[in-house]
């Protein structure tokens, strides 16, 4: 997935990230360091997921440094979607340390995303501690979420629609409000003009990536969400196993 950052956010690089102090611990408050759980998480994927090679990561940056979001993308050396692991964290305490696991399209690195959000917890006394165990428990079952897309995509390549049908679609993901008015149009010429070879048939897997595209300019603090919604959503109107994770 790219990350496209807006407002007061900006994409930066670990170097960016080691340079914002820490801020200082507390009774009621335990920070957790935005590069020590990026590290983590790499760390922690490629000793649980021997198939999987780490490809590349992408970081932004928000309100002055105080809010961190990442994304670390694996390829797989079986198939030609990678799995990517989205992870949020804050310094001034405005968001729980966050992680979710789901599948990125290598060839637009558009992302899908089934399951929940695991939030590892509030930044209190043993933050560091409890965060470890909880990533360790999302990594380990990831690989189940990831084989879930893949089956999920392989149902939304099979499923044709026409054009009456798409439209329909793009209103009722606007109307729960997954995308915005501004995202509706780059939706839209997505589906009529696809950019990339692999969606110019008209299924629901073409239409689904039609609406990830416009995701990427969501905001950062909601974009894992936003994907989810999204990946619920197709599951719930198209029969697919994924409405059930």
């Amino acid at each position: 997935m790219t990350l496209l950052l807006n407002g007061d956010s900006r994409a930066t690089t670990m170097d960016d990230i080691r340079a914002i102090p820490l801020p200082l611990a507390t009774r009621t408050y335990q920070p957790v360091s935005h590069e020590q759980l990026s590290n983590m998480l790499v760390e922690m994927a490629e000793n649980l997921l021997p198939n999987f090679s780490h490809a590349q990561s992408q970081f932004g940056l928000a309100a002055e440094g105080n809010k961190m979001f990442g994304i670390h993308t694996f390829k797989s050396s079986n198939t030609s979607m990678g799995l990517s692991i989205g992870f949020r964290n804050s310094y001034d305490r405005s968001m729980s340390v966050g992680i979710a696991v789901g599948a990125s399209v290598l060839v637009c690195d558009n992302l899908a995303l089934c399951g929940d959000i695991t939030i590892l917890r509030k930044h209190t006394l043993n933050v560091i501690r409890d965060m470890e165990t909880l990533a360790l428990g999302a990594i380990y079952n990831s690989q189940q979420a990831y084989s879930q897309i893949l089956r999920d995509a392989e149902a939304m390549r099979l499923i044709e629609i026409d054009d009456d049908h798409a439209y329909r679609m793009l209103g009722l993901v606007y109307g729960r409000g997954i995308i915005t008015p501004r995202q509706i149009p780059v939706a839209h010429s997505e589906w009529q003009n696809p950019q990339y070879e692999d969606f110019k048939l008209r299924t629901v897997w073409s239409l689904y990536n039609s609406i990830t595209e416009a995701l990427k300019s969501a905001p950062p603090q909601s974009i894992m969400e936003k994907h989810l919604g999204l990946h619920h959503l197709f599951a719930e109107q198209y029969g697919i196993a994924g409405v059930a994770q």
